[in-house]
């Protein structure tokens, strides 16, 4: 249903029609229906929604819709939502929130359901424990297939997922089963000769961005997360993963921008924040190339002896940031995604080199000559070219060093990209000119 026909049926008042369209519609795309909405109407067409559809809805509503809702309904709306969703997504919900409303939604839920939500809210929000859930389903050794599987029909309802099954021997894990060999072997079976005893495991103090990129190294659906003693007290699934790489790949492309990473979407975010994320950065690569400006300042007796060398200039401060951009772009993305280690680092150098070697030969050549062509000058072609040369060469070893120590350093590669290592190599393209005029004219 699209949005068009909510509104007409919200207009006609016609509530039936909407509860029927919205129970054939997805969650994820209610979510997005919803948002369109006024917020009166938005309390109105929620309430229409089967009690189960809605906890799924509200999990992808956006926290400004949440907090409406929060605000507008009873004690008893709130915790009829609320028990329908699963601990992880309660904790998403709590995040950001006022304290005055974490408390109100805190004391409108079951005891149980609120122990875990506290428990996950103990943990940092950068390690496995913010973002898993408690609930899944704990199967023992000794059980027989059919034993596993009516627990499972018991319990699966209130789980996140029941494709995998965790074994488990007085709380501590010790092998996994999957639905598929449950439901493919015989009933009298028992757990343990099916269960997998090799597995991935993570520790609820791992970093969560790590234990991501473990889900699309692997192709798992979930991982199971253990405390210090090796106990089962979590899994973390999937779609966990997908929110946790999309929110560091938002937050790496901010920083590549040389931007402060904002939590609310483009439209959300006034104008006034807008600029209080970039004027810092700004004013301190501003800065920066002041500080090129003046060598170039300094350094005006070879133009007054060769004016034509100031034509050149941008050239090389481009090529130069182009090609340090592009090295620290393949180095950030190989870090990111664990392809490349600091163990790494020499094997990256050389490489570099060697490509900025050929690069280098192919512009310098078509600078050189295309100098030459325009202007007659061999001199000024020669300067030019040499220092095209040398100027592509540091460059690329600059965009790939810089990101590979940062990570070494535990600092964020993603800050060494363009435009910081545009800055960084115009002023070293402006000393390599200078120098290499000097030395030839």
């Amino acid at each position: 249903m699209i949005g068009i026909e909510l509104e007409e049926l919200m207009a006609r008042r016609d509530f039936r029609s909407v509860a029927t369209e919205l129970s054939k519609e997805n969650p994820v795309d209610i979510a997005q229906l919803l948002s369109e909405l006024e917020d009166n109407d938005l309390a109105v067409v929620f309430r229409l929604i089967e009690k189960k559809l809605a906890a799924e809805t509200f999990s992808y509503m956006d926290q400004e819709q949440r907090q409406i809702l929060l605000q507008i309904f009873s004690k008893k709306e709130i915790k009829a939502v609320l028990d329908e969703m699963f601990a992880d997504d309660v904790v998403d919900t709590l995040e950001d929130m006022p304290s005055n409303v974490i408390t109100s939604i805190l004391d409108n839920i079951d005891e149980k359901t609120r122990a875990r939500v506290n428990k996950l809210l103990q943990y940092d929000e950068f390690t496995v424990g913010s973002i898993m859930t408690t609930e899944f389903i704990e199967l023992y050794p000794e059980m027989t297939v059919e034993e596993a599987l009516l627990k499972i029909r018991r319990l699966g309802i209130h789980s996140e997922t029941v494709y995998t099954c965790y074994v488990v021997e007085e709380r501590h894990l010790i092998g996994i089963v999957t639905a598929k060999d449950l439901l493919i072997n015989e009933p009298t079976t028992e757990v343990k000769y099916l269960m997998q005893e090799n597995f991935i495991v993570v520790n609820t103090r791992d970093d969560k961005e790590d234990v991501a990129n473990l889900f699309r190294k692997y192709g798992l659906i979930a991982i199971p997360a253990t405390d210090s003693e090796g106990c089962i007290v979590g899994i973390v699934t999937f779609d966990d993963a997908i929110d946790v790489l999309t929110e560091e790949t938002t937050e790496d492309m901010h920083k590549m921008a040389a931007m402060t990473a904002s939590d609310d979407t483009y439209l959300k975010t006034s104008v006034f924040d807008h600029a209080k994320h970039r004027i810092v950065w700004l004013l301190i690569l501003m800065a920066s190339a002041a500080v090129t400006g003046f060598l170039i300042l300094s350094n005006d007796e070879i133009f007054k002896i060769m004016p034509m060398l100031i034509a050149f200039i941008p050239l090389l401060m481009d090529t130069g940031g182009n090609c340090g951009a592009q090295s620290s772009t393949l180095i950030i993305r190989g870090l990111s995604i664990g392809e490349l280690k600091f163990s790494d680092f020499f094997e990256i150098v050389w490489k570099e080199f060697r490509v900025s070697l050929l690069i280098s030969a192919v512009l310098a050549s078509v600078g050189g000559l295309g100098t030459y062509f325009i202007l007659g000058d061999a001199k000024v072609a020669i300067v030019v070219s040499v220092s095209l040369i040398v100027t592509i060469v540091v460059a690329k070893l600059i965009g790939c060093i810089l990101p590979v120590l940062a990570k070494k350093c535990n600092l964020d590669p993603a800050f060494m990209a363009s435009p910081l290592i545009s800055t960084i190599i115009d002023f070293c393209s402006m000393v390599i000119y200078f120098n290499v005029a000097y030395l030839l004219i």
